[in-house]
């Protein structure tokens, strides 16, 4: 059996038991997972110490596989191991490796020593996609680990809170929850229905008490039926806009009953409340629309607002279009623009105040630890994009043609109200409040958060840090 050894080693600024600790952590593994790879943990034991385990499903395309590792040769702040037990490998020992540089930082080094299946022949056939594969999975990995080490590291006078969440399983809700966990932070579930370790507060949160929330020093507040996933009709409406304002005004009025209530109240709202502003930017001044959407924003915004008579710090979290690979736009337009059949979408011109999924993750804890942050916040990338410029860089990252265009017709006939809404109407938002509090954008521009959602690094790029030897 041939063992072949990758490497990929990067130095974060951060002392070593600290990172240490992070990984030691809830949330470590699903942060540090990319976005493109299909993982669930079907089970658990303990965290990183020796004879602890975890079990994996992978999905590749129809097919499950299943991986099995134990962990072994755990030295406390330096080195930890997780070995293969049973998965699609014939051999696979993963060291974690954590090596003080300097006072206040650490030299972070993965070290994969694997063999394929099927000896020369698995080689033959496998070989180089598996080093591409690895390549791009620890890139992700890296960077990953040292933006939350460091947005954890800056707030770290703040100690551990206490923090409840509702949509805690959504697409933002998950990133989230797992960027808390690792951070140290604990995280209470709160759901509509009952769900082992969560809060069931009812579907119209009808069921929450005051008690319930005893000793959370902050409630993020993300649940809501999603606007994109069907026509408007009449019920749908209703649907959306009951969804959203009444839960969030009997949270609100909840948290003002406390004896003792949370410091912060951070709720879910979007950029729709400024309607379609052309090629005006607007930031979190701006006055809100008069078409449905923003009077939901609008009555969602009200309700939250509850919260603040009791001296609860209340944050309207006003999202952008987020994009990850995961879930949300970008997963629906992926199957189209890899078999080169994507395009604009009508003229092209609307604007897209978009924002990459890490930093809705990153905006949020910003909010969360800095006292100074209250009111209305767009939490939108600082360069917003036509949607004709998003489908060039789109296309561009996957080296694909956009050369088929849906016509403003088209749009309006297959989805009506939903596609002049959210199709052929955009906003030109600017993270004006979230920039001021001193919030810096992992992803500031489109290419480079679609490259890392994607694993799809530059053409030229060279990673002096990655190494294969075979």
């Amino acid at each position: 059996m041939k063992t072949e050894t990758f490497t990929h080693s990067s130095r974060i600024e951060v002392p070593a038991e600290y990172a240490f600790a992070w990984h030691e952590r809830p949330g470590a593994l699903e942060r540090l997972t990319p976005p493109w790879d299909r993982v669930a943990v079907v089970a658990r034991t303990g965290s990183i110490r020796d004879g602890d385990r975890v079990e994996l499903a992978l999905r590749a395309g129809p097919l499950r596989v299943e991986w099995e590792a134990v962990h072994a040769g755990y030295a406390a702040g330096r080195e930890f191991r997780d070995v293969q037990r049973r998965g699609p490998f014939a051999r696979w020992a993963h060291t974690h490796r954590f090596e003080p540089d300097g006072p206040a930082a650490v030299r972070h080094t993965d070290i994969i020593e694997y063999a394929l299946p099927l000896g020369a022949v698995g080689r033959l056939l496998g070989g180089d996609a598996v080093r591409r594969r690895l390549a791009r999975t620890f890139a992700f990995r890296h960077a990953v680990l040292a933006a939350d080490l460091a947005a954890h590291w800056r707030w770290r006078d703040r100690g551990p809170t206490r923090v409840a969440v509702s949509g805690a399983n959504g697409f933002v809700g998950s990133a989230l929850t797992a960027f808390l966990t690792a951070g140290g932070h604990e995280v209470v579930r709160l759901g509509r229905h009952p769900a082992p370790g969560a809060i069931a507060a009812g579907a119209g949160y009808e069921r929450l008490r005051p008690e319930d929330l005893a000793g959370v020093d902050a409630v993020i507040h993300l649940a809501g039926e999603s606007i994109a996933s069907g026509r408007w009709t009449a019920t749908r409406k209703e649907r959306i806009r009951a969804s959203r304002t009444g839960p969030t005004a009997r949270l609100a009025e909840v948290l003002a009953a406390m004896p003792k209530p949370p410091a912060a109240f951070l709720c879910a709202s979007a950029v729709g409340i400024y309607g379609d502003t052309g090629d005006v930017t607007v930031d979190e001044s701006g006055a809100a629309a008069a078409d449905f959407l923003a009077g939901v924003v609008r009555d969602w915004e009200a309700a939250a607002a509850l919260a603040a008579v009791a001296g609860i710090r209340v944050v309207n979290l006003r999202f952008g279009v987020v994009l990850g690979a995961a879930g949300g736009l970008l997963a629906r337009l992926l199957p189209p623009f890899r078999l080169g059949l994507g395009g604009r979408l009508g003229s092209g011109r609307q604007w897209l105040s978009w924002v990459a999924r890490d930093d809705v993750v990153g905006a949020i804890h910003h909010a969360l630890m800095d006292p100074g942050v209250a009111g209305p916040v767009n939490v939108t990338a600082p360069e917003p994009v036509t949607n004709a410029a998003f489908t060039r860089t789109l296309a561009a990252v996957l080296r694909r043609p956009a050369a088929f265009p849906v016509p403003a017709a088209a749009l309006r006939l297959a989805f009506g109200e939903l596609a002049n809404a959210l199709m052929l109407a955009g906003q030109r938002a600017l993270p004006v409040r979230l920039l001021a509090a001193g919030y810096a954008f992992r992803f500031p521009d489109l290419e480079s958060a679609l490259r890392h959602e994607l694993g799809r690094r530059p053409i030229h790029h060279r990673d002096t840090e990655n190494t294969q030897n075979y």
